[in-house]
């Protein structure tokens, strides 16, 4: 079964910094296997007018095409396409019941561009019209309805009208655990729901790793628990939207697999030595930021996040130069303990999940070993002493504090080879 797209052309609108309007920016177009971007004439002319991203599409008239990697989509227009979840949204949206078996290749990324929605993360959205923007937006639904049309998508039970406009809005926002968007009057979130498939509370533990990442000195999206119809939900405050009395303005963002020069086939290439290398050359504050980057490997093999795929870093893009984002998506995965793995090589191609091989990344972080060690004593001593806190905000029971710490958090690997 394979759907074609309604078109293969899309004109894709851009949010300028500062600005609380999208305006065109330019068109791709779908030819044969081959996807081609031009920017339109008058955006180029516009004295403000940015790159989407200069290493891709830089600015300048003519058609360019994507000329590394294995996919045709560009990586900068990809990250603002629908991942895992809200694929699956989709696909229950347009092929009802039969979703949920559907393969995701089933549709092409055209299609998902375009009915994904509009509040997507970053500053790009996806239309069919160079003049008339319509954003796709939610109609308006409760956390517990919300909810409930997640648990209805895993389930591949088709979802009514109205229910699939509200869980529509955020599928475009990635990763590939349930979610929705909640939008209050000035602030925005994320709200992450339980699995019907988790083994444990992912939820707390993802707060208790946010919480604990914050108390520890990282730069962190802000956090905090929910309930709805008895469960428990995480609320992400956006980082990529700033109101103002004019509206809301929009942030572009770049994922670190786009900066890395890799897509979706290739991720298993992702190396923290070469994102360190492009902070060097292209981020803002680039000693402050090897060190938040450091600081963040450490935390995530403290914490037990293995997680930590090169789509769970991002940058901000302002035209000329990159801008690490607040660290997200810090989830504990739980093990029955030995050795573990990152998800992104740290020291050459090790990526063994123990404190001894950061120590090994150090110099490429432009830290010395000591300062390197302080790093991680701070990061071990925070965590002792804001634990107890920590579970008591997540209401944590005691069997889950023991389990979390066993599985998840303060993991022995992590200490092989560091200290006797």
């Amino acid at each position: 079964m394979t759907s074609k797209p309604a078109t293969n052309e899309i004109y894709v609108w851009i949010w300028l910094p500062g600005e609380t309007e999208p305006i065109v920016a330019g068109k791709i177009t779908k030819a044969d296997k081959r996807v081609l971007f031009a920017y339109g004439q008058s955006y180029l002319e516009r004295s403000n007018a940015i790159s989407i991203y200069d290493k891709e599409l830089p600015l300048k008239s003519g058609v360019q095409e994507k000329t590394f990697g294995t996919e045709a989509m560009p990586g900068c227009i990809r990250d603002a396409a629908p991942d895992a979840w809200g694929r699956r949204v989709i696909l229950n949206k347009l092929l009802g019941a039969k979703g949920k078996t559907a393969d995701p290749g089933d549709l092409d990324e055209f299609t998902y561009l375009m009915e994904s929605g509009s509040d997507r993360i970053g500053g790009l959205d996806f239309q069919s019209s160079p003049k008339i923007y319509e954003p796709r937006v939610s109609g308006g639904a409760s956390l517990e309805e919300l909810l409930h049309s997640a648990e209805l998508v895993e389930r591949g039970i088709p979802l009514t009208p109205e229910l699939a406009q509200a869980i529509n809005h955020g599928t475009s926002i990635g990763g590939a655990r349930p979610k929705a968007l909640i939008n209050d009057e000035q602030l925005k979130y994320i709200a992450k729901f339980s699995s019907s498939t988790d083994q444990y509370n992912v939820i707390k533990a993802e707060f208790m790793a946010m919480r604990l990442a914050g108390l520890c000195g990282l730069n962190v999206a802000l956090v905090k628990l929910a309930h709805a119809s008895g469960k428990d939900v995480l609320l992400i405050e956006r980082f990529d939207r700033a109101y103002s009395e004019k509206g809301w303005t929009r942030k572009l963002m770049l994922s670190g697999l786009t900066l890395l020069g890799l897509d979706e086939m290739t991720p298993h290439y992702a190396s923290y030595e070469d994102l360190a290398e492009i902070i060097r050359h292209r981020f803002t504050n680039p000693k402050a930021t090897l060190e938040e980057l450091f600081s963040r490997i450490v935390f995530n093999i403290l914490c037990g996040n293995t997680d930590d795929h090169a789509r769970n870093h991002a940058a901000f893009w302002d035209g000329k130069a990159l801008t690490l984002t607040p660290a997200y998506d810090i989830c504990p995965q739980m093990r029955q303990g030995g050795e573990a793995s990152q998800a992104m090589m740290i020291a050459g191609n090790d990526r063994s999940s123990r404190l001894i091989t950061c120590l090994a990344a150090a110099k490429g972080f432009m830290l010395r070993e000591d300062q390197a060690r302080n790093i991680i004593e701070h990061q071990i001593a925070s965590i002792h002493e804001n634990w107890d806190a920590v579970c008591k905000e997540a209401d944590l029971s005691p069997i889950d504090q023991a389990l979390f710490k066993e599985r998840m958090f303060m993991n022995s690997y992590a200490f092989e080879g560091y200290r006797d």
